[in-house]
């Protein structure tokens, strides 16, 4: 355990005292029915502010059915596993195991044309041009798009689909295009500093010493273990309409380290109060992780930020893993929290509504 960790096992803040789960806090519960009404099956949130903690759902569980969705259900995060790693890599360079200004040669020698060109810094903050991989995939409402839900992909495999495509823009580090495939490399690169997987880091850094039981990387693994709601995708059918496909058991090794990660609402919460509050990074590591790549975007190295109309920035991240969507968002001083988890129906868009909600959550 380092020490930064160690530290935070230590000085991790304690929960708040719990607000009862019926009331509707400034009108929290109608800001989520909101969010379900707007194109989703079910939606689940923890908010966490000077009052207290205040968790809650809204639709279902199941299409069709009328199970309600578990106040501590278990979701897949999508790109917010890209904060916890870059954690992992920040902590790396704090250890003298690698540098920002790294390049992607110096680790994976051969593996990326105008690798040489291209830094460690530049994969987390999306700077570097390298095509995503996953526009090279069929993807909903597209049904060749289940040929490939228990297959499992190597980072290598879906580094090479990425590759194949040319670079985005040609200079890395003058412009922004978000990229899974970087983070599918920075898993590769803490492979190669550490001897162990990426997976097992962030378990060994952050997991584990933050004590976030209901979070884990599945790998392989199909299933969602213990209490959660079910996921969906859209799939265009022979007469012209599509179909929603329960999607809950999925072999996420497609997401690899840039989003396969299941978590709660309540881990969420904690892990971004912690990393906040400078316990798991260094003061000088978190200001680079807050430092936007390109001044026009609001995205650092693995963290996003966004303006409430209150005033007040948020910094953390959202997930996009198909059937589910999630977004977690913190003050930086971790006193005003909100994580929702959101599985969509297609129907509409939920961004617009979901943001509306975290604003209603930090701003009262």
């Amino acid at each position: 355990m380092t020490a930064t960790t160690a530290v935070a096992v230590m000085a991790a803040p304690a929960a708040a005292t719990a607000a009862p789960q019926d009331a509707d806090r400034a009108g929290l519960q109608s800001g989520l029915d909101e969010v379900v009404a707007a194109g989703a099956i079910g939606a689940l949130a923890q908010v966490r502010n000077e009052h207290g903690v205040w968790r809650g759902t809204s639709g279902v569980a199941e299409d069709g059915r009328t199970r309600a969705v578990p106040v501590n259900g278990r979701f897949r995060v999508g790109s917010i596993t890209k904060t916890f790693l870059a954690t992992v890599v920040l902590q790396l360079v704090d250890e003298g195991e690698l540098r920002l200004e790294d390049t992607v040669e110096s680790w994976l020698p051969g593996v990326v044309p105008n690798g040489h060109h291209i830094t460690v810094r530049q994969l987390l903050n999306h700077t570097s041009g390298l095509y995503d991989v996953i526009p090279t995939l069929p993807l909903p409402p597209d049904p060749a798009f289940l040929d490939n839900r228990w297959r499992t992909w190597t980072a290598d495999e879906l580094v090479a689909r990425a590759l194949a495509n040319p670079p985005v823009f040609e200079e890395p580090g003058s412009a922004f295009s978000y990229s899974n495939t970087g983070y599918t490399l920075l898993g590769q690169i803490v492979e190669k500093a550490t001897g162990t997987s990426y997976a097992k880091q962030i378990e060994h850094r952050v997991i584990r010493p933050l004590r976030l039981d209901d979070t884990w990387l599945p790998g392989t693994s199909t299933r969602i273990r213990g209490p959660h709601p079910h996921g969906y995708v859209p799939i265009r059918q022979q007469n012209g309409g599509w179909q929603l496909i329960d999607y809950t058991q999925m072999n996420p090794s497609v997401f690899g380290a840039a989003g396969e990660m299941i978590s709660t609402t309540k881990d969420l919460n904690r892990f971004f109060a912690v990393l906040l509050s400078g316990r798991l990074l260094p003061g000088h590591l978190l200001d680079e992780m807050r430092t936007p790549g390109v001044e026009s975007r609001r995205y650092g190295l693995g963290l996003a930020w966004r303006d409430t109309p209150c005033g007040v920035r948020v910094y953390g991240n959202d997930g996009d893993a198909l059937a589910y969507q999630a977004y977690s968002f913190s003050t930086q001083d971790g006193h005003r929290q909100v994580t929702v988890a959101v599985t969509p129906n297609f129907d509409g868009d939920i961004d617009d509504a979901a943001e509306a909600f975290v604003d209603k959550a930090i701003c009262g």
